[in-house]
């Protein structure tokens, strides 16, 4: 089973092939994710509240990406591995970027990165890690690391200026060499038009259904999480079959049926 390259991304686009990424912050879910056929798995920074507890993506560490991102490349075989770099360990300056995402691919072996944000600064730094052989995934529209700056997690691009920024960041970002582009939480209408106006790939989150690809936090999907975007979908609720399971066993021990004898 031969691993994905960046090449697969612009050839699925190429082709009309929908992708399909899904995230992933341990072993045993990137072992699955990766037997059912998905083409990239991204240890989000997500994994800051669905894995440890945060409100917010902000406090998660590199060290802490590095940790999990090491358990998920354990488990992958043939997706395509990229990893989020952390809130303030890629904005400072574009060699702080190439540190940080150096040591996911060294230290995690992770295929590529992905950095919020499509403003000039953040194409240069782009620029500055592909130059440098680095895969990156942009990543624009609602950016939950900047979510204060955006006034929290509201949807973007709703008007023609904020259009207009997202629809030029998105072709900064593939003149930049970004090999495909996350569309966040942005009108349909919009992420059809950006999607057709760039050469690479698009994967959207609550950005309608004309994108290249979709992605999803898996924790939504398997309904595992308290809150669920009303822009995810939910295939099934393991939160409710995990309690029950647990409540029968806590049951079986406290009557003496388990174990039995």
């Amino acid at each position: 089973m031969a691993a994905l390259s960046i090449h697969h991304f612009r050839q699925a686009k190429q082709d009309g092939q929908p992708l399909v990424a899904l995230t992933a912050a341990d072993y045993a879910t990137a072992q699955i994710l990766d037997k059912a056929g998905i083409d990239l798995i991204l240890v989000g920074d997500s994994l800051a509240m669905t894995s440890l507890g945060y409100t917010s993506t902000l406090p998660l560490t590199l060290e802490a990406m590095l940790h999990h991102a090491q358990a998920v490349r354990r488990g992958v075989e043939r997706a395509f591995l990229v990893a989020d770099l952390p809130f303030m360990t890629y904005q400072v300056q574009k060699e702080q970027a190439l540190l940080s995402a150096g040591r996911l691919m060294k230290e995690a072996g992770v295929n590529g990165v992905k950095l919020e944000g499509g403003y000039p600064d953040m194409v240069e730094t782009v620029a500055f890690l592909v130059q440098r052989g680095i895969p990156v995934l942009g990543h624009i529209g609602l950016t939950p690391q900047a979510k204060h700056q955006l006034g929290g997690y509201r949807q973007q691009g709703k008007t023609s200026p904020e259009a207009e920024r997202l629809r030029q960041e998105a072709l900064n970002l593939e003149q930049a060499g970004a090999f495909a582009l996350v569309l966040e939480h942005m009108p349909a209408e919009l992420a059809a038009q950006i999607s057709e106006q760039v050469g690479i790939p698009t994967l959207g989150i609550g950005a309608g259904p004309d994108c290249d690809g979709q992605i999803l936090v898996t924790h939504d999907l398997l309904g595992l999480s308290e809150r669920i975007p009303p822009f995810a979908k939910a295939y099934t609720n393991l939160r409710q079959t995990i309690l029950e399971a647990v409540q029968a066993f806590v049951v079986e021990v406290q009557k003496g049926a388990f174990p039995p004898s």
